[in-house]
């Protein structure tokens, strides 16, 4: 029985993040982007998506969305910082090939729909799809834990932090 308080007391400050893509989990480590590789923004996870769609991983707020919609930034209800950011150099597309469902401002709910992509041309135009999901506060947490290495549904958990 004690132990079982203990585990509710120990998660009681643990957030989790759940996909807001569907695809193939791996570590940031392997991402071909030496600012995500080397966490120049933070702690993360990438997914190889299979789906052109993104979703809110959190309940929160929109604080940025990039004017070229490659990328979101999500402050959750409880302040964590949450860069999506699809594929990579994808700036460069200039918007193209992307819709934004939401603007900087707007209230999020879990699932809600964020972005859409097509997929195909982006990959036609010579861009890699991978799609870090990076904790920009993470200095904020003592502990980020990512589950990578395998097929995640969207919103199924990919991080755990505790702060």
């Amino acid at each position: 029985m004690l132990k079982k308080w203990k585990d509710i007391f120990s998660k009681k400050d643990e957030i989790i993040i759940q996909s807001p893509v569907q695809g193939e989990a791996c570590e940031i480590t392997q991402v071909n982007d030496a600012t995500f590789r080397d966490k120049l923004l933070g702690e993360g996870i990438a997914i190889r998506p299979s789906t052109g769609r993104v979703v809110a991983p959190v309940n929160g707020m929109i604080a940025i969305l990039f004017e070229t919609k490659h990328a979101c930034t999500i402050v959750s209800d409880q302040g964590t910082e949450i860069l999506i950011h699809i594929g990579l150099d994808t700036v460069n597309l200039k918007g193209k090939y992307y819709k934004a469902y939401v603007k900087d401002g707007d209230k999020v709910k879990v699932g809600d729909l964020i972005l859409e992509f097509d997929m195909d041309k982006i990959k036609e135009a010579g861009y890699d799809l991978i799609t870090p999901v990076v904790i920009c506060n993470s200095a904020d947490y003592s502990k980020i834990q990512t589950f990578s290495g395998n097929q995640v549904q969207e919103l199924e958990p990919i991080m755990s932090l505790q702060k």
